[in-house]
């Protein structure tokens, strides 16, 4: 099985059309060959002409830990030349770093979900070419969420960093795929070619997006592994929560609590409520203790997912739906609790609106756990006539 990287590197016709081209490469810490060399160096090594870089959130390096922390503009202390950052003073590229180079190369590591900065930072250079005339190549990488398809879809009027386009939370997509919805979408006219993986296999286990014989790379500090890239598109809700997502643990967003919940009382509570929605993983009462972030060192009660091991069916499980069961219960069993973070929380770089009517593109979701007579079918008849649309919509676009 081979990434978008290891073919265009392997097959000199494949890199042919990049000949007396000036190229640019838009990466990150997972940006690596099958030998674990960064991209950077392997292009370069291979003879490209690689006069810019660009790093997304987190930096190229993947050194800033939490979301909300900017990157500045660097030069390559290996290379000597410019690394642009795209979450730092502008999140889209300026007119100055777009005239360093004729193509870019986009290897990025996605995560399958609508909320994972890395499609937003791709539609924007998208544009940002569209613009400048330049042309946009994808080195395509695995979803390791696989085609799974789950949550609302963003609503008009939502569009954020976060939220790029109408697309259910769990998306389905790699970022080649994501790119040519884009272009279809937003009518972006733009020079723009994948570079395919060879051998794909999303739909076969165990990996089911993920192939075992590649080593996994945080492409952000926090996504440190394939059962928090399975989860996240649930866990990534409490973000918008005054409940612990892990952050200061060594399994972030693979986990909730807080030092004021009952974690048994909230699993019952799950099982009673919807049964079905917790189908898939294994969930396992846990109490851990913040380093930093929220709850900082203060014992927690909470809950971990495992959608891994023999317990994991990669249909049936679905994230999203569990992290909205989690939200409903807690709201049963305490219904003052003060689930979420309030306005004066601007969640990337929102202003005067709840982060997790953000991050989930509407206030739907919160409105159906906030109702005390709203029952889980009615967050499901909400829900699956977005994912059917999404799931025909996306089906023109799909490269494997």
């Amino acid at each position: 099985m081979k990434f978008g990287i290891d073919r265009l590197l392997e097959d000199a016709s494949l890199r042919a059309p990049l000949d007396g081209q000036r190229v640019a490469l838009l990466a990150h810490p997972a940006s690596v060959t099958a030998d674990l060399t960064h991209s950077l160096d392997a292009l370069i090594a291979a003879g490209l002409n690689v006069t810019a870089a660009f790093g997304p959130q987190h930096g190229i390096k993947g050194d800033k830990q939490d979301n909300m922390v900017e990157t500045a503009d660097a030069t390559d202390p290996v290379h000597g030349i410019p690394v642009f950052s795209l979450y730092g003073e502008v999140r889209r590229p300026t007119g100055q770093s777009m005239g360093t180079f004729d193509t870019v190369l986009v290897d990025l590591q996605d995560l399958g979900c609508r909320i994972y900065t890395f499609v937003t930072t791709l539609r924007y250079m998208l544009e940002a070419a569209a613009g400048h005339g330049k042309s946009v190549w994808v080195l395509d990488r695995p979803d390791p969420a696989g085609r799974p398809v789950e949550g609302l879809t963003l609503r008009e009027g939502w569009e954020s960093f976060v939220g790029a386009g109408p697309m259910p939370m769990r998306h389905g997509l790699t970022m080649g795929e994501m790119g040519r919805w884009f272009i279809d979408h937003f009518g972006i006219d733009v020079d723009y070619r994948v570079i395919e993986m060879d051998g794909w296999a999303p739909e076969s286990g165990p990996g089911f997006g993920w192939p075992e014989s590649r080593i996994w790379i945080n492409p952000s500090p926090n996504a440190a592994n394939l059962n928090m890239a399975r989860a996240y598109a649930g866990t990534v809700m409490l973000e918008g929560t005054t409940l612990s997502e892990g952050r200061g643990t060594t399994r972030p967003l693979e986990l909730f609590g807080a030092p004021d919940i009952d974690a048994r009382a909230v699993l019952a509570e799950m099982e009673r409520l919807a049964p079905e929605w917790l189908a898939g993983c294994a969930l396992r009462e846990i109490w851990f203790q913040p380093t930093f972030h929220k709850h900082v060192g203060e014992l927690c009660h909470g809950v971990h997912i495992h959608a891994e091991g023999s317990g994991y069916d990669h249909q049936q499980f679905k994230p999203w739906r569990l992290q909205a069961l989690a939200f409903k219960a807690i709201r049963r069993l305490y219904p003052d609790y003060a689930i979420w973070r309030g306005k004066d929380f601007k969640y990337e770089y929102t202003d005067d609106v709840l982060a997790i009517d953000v991050i989930n593109g509407s206030p739907l979701l919160r409105e159906w756990v906030d109702d005390g007579a709203a029952e889980p079918g009615d967050l499901d008849a909400l829900t699956a006539p977005d994912e059917a649309a999404w799931a025909d919509v996306r089906a023109a676009h799909l490269l494997y």
